[in-house]
């Protein structure tokens, strides 16, 4: 909205032309993510409170985790307001890219809000049947995808990274593939979030690394240079990768350990389908493999854990997801989330060398 009006105003006032430029819309819409969500967060976590939405702990999660109970959640419904109010601000409306986002990160923060809601009215852990999120989530995904592949030209590729011409054609089978990507990512964010800060922080990391990836697919000179392929509208989802960074920015402010708020499936499951989404638009599908590698790791470990007790009788892991395994071995948190994190960097710099060695 800001973005139409001062695009107008810079034909008489020069100084606004800067607003043209995709690198300074998403430096302010950054900015203007972390002032909301800092200045609002006060005053949320204390309605939280006031309205007693604290944490439902799991009777069969570490024992350390009971001292959480009570804890405000769905801290995530301040990520929302804190990433769409600047994203529509600074955005260029007419941007197809903005509306696919937007409805990935409102439907899958909609669904979160719903499952929170059914685990504290009902004081437990379950919220809304696993067979039922699923469906919804698929189903949301799957929507988004069909207009992006019959709206776009060639969107049934998949580059290889680290290779200049290597791609797949999947033709129709992308639009089931590309969801795949948009519900695992997704709910792997979501097993990921069960330490003070250790989701939100590898989100960061991959948020803008993705600022940087879709800066560059949507710049034709830099993406020729690179060999990356040009997407006309990428560009524009800088600045919503942008936003995620500056909302998670704020709330790590007050979910570092020890955690005065926790995002809950309100913002665990958008964010994960928020980088889902950056990845398909942006052409990046197979990096987020690598980037959003720590994701990766906790939902394996989950599936491992299941088939693993179900075809044996054993388990694998102490506990999964992982990091829970890593505390019943006597790792403090604050280790365990710092390591995460550490590992979160590493992998985002692997998958930025995609840009020179290709």
């Amino acid at each position: 909205m800001l973005y139409h009006l001062l695009f107008q105003l810079s034909a008489n006032i020069s100084a606004l032309n800067v607003t043209r430029y995709i690198s300074f819309r998403s430096i302010v819409s950054l900015l203007t993510a972390l002032f909301i969500s800092v200045l609002v967060s006060p005053w949320f976590i204390r309605k939280l409170k006031l309205k007693q939405l604290g944490q439902v702990i799991r009777e069969d999660g570490p024992k350390s985790h009971f001292s959480k109970a009570g804890v405000p959640t769905m801290g995530g419904a301040l990520i929302l307001l804190s990433v769409i109010v600047p994203a529509l601000l600074w955005m260029n409306w007419l941007n197809p890219y903005l509306w696919y986002c937007m409805a990935i990160f409102a439907g899958y923060g909609i669904l979160g809000f719903v499952d929170d809601y059914r685990k504290i009215r009902k004081k437990n852990s379950r919220g809304v049947p696993g067979k039922i999120k699923l469906f919804w989530q698929t189903s949301i995904a799957l929507a988004v995808c069909l207009f992006f592949y019959f709206s776009e030209d060639h969107m049934g590729l998949i580059t290889i990274p680290f290779f200049k011409h290597l791609s797949v054609d999947l033709g129709m089978f992308y639009i089931p593939a590309a969801a795949f990507i948009i519900v695992g990512s997704s709910n792997a964010v979501n097993l990921t979030d069960g330490l003070d800060g250790l989701a939100i922080g590898p989100v960061l990391v991959a948020s803008a690394c993705f600022a940087v990836l879709s800066y560059v697919s949507g710049h034709q000179v830099i993406a020729s240079y690179l060999n990356f392929p040009f997407i006309r509208h990428a560009g524009e989802l800088t600045i919503f990768a942008s936003c995620l960074v500056g909302a998670g920015m704020g709330f790590l402010w007050y979910n570092t350990y020890p955690a005065q708020v926790f995002m809950g499936d309100v913002g665990s499951l958008p964010l994960g389908g928020a980088l889902g989404a950056l990845a398909i638009l942006s052409k990046h599908e197979i990096l987020l493999a690598i980037i959003g590698g720590v994701f990766v790791l906790e939902a394996v470990s989950v599936i491992t854990q299941v088939a693993s007790f179900k075809l044996t009788g054993r388990r694998v892991f102490r506990m999964a997801p992982i990091h829970h395994h890593f505390e019943l071995k006597g790792w403090p948190e604050p280790k365990i989330i710092v390591r995460f994190w550490i590992i979160s960097a590493v992998l985002a710099l692997i998958g930025l060398l995609s840009l020179k060695i290709r």
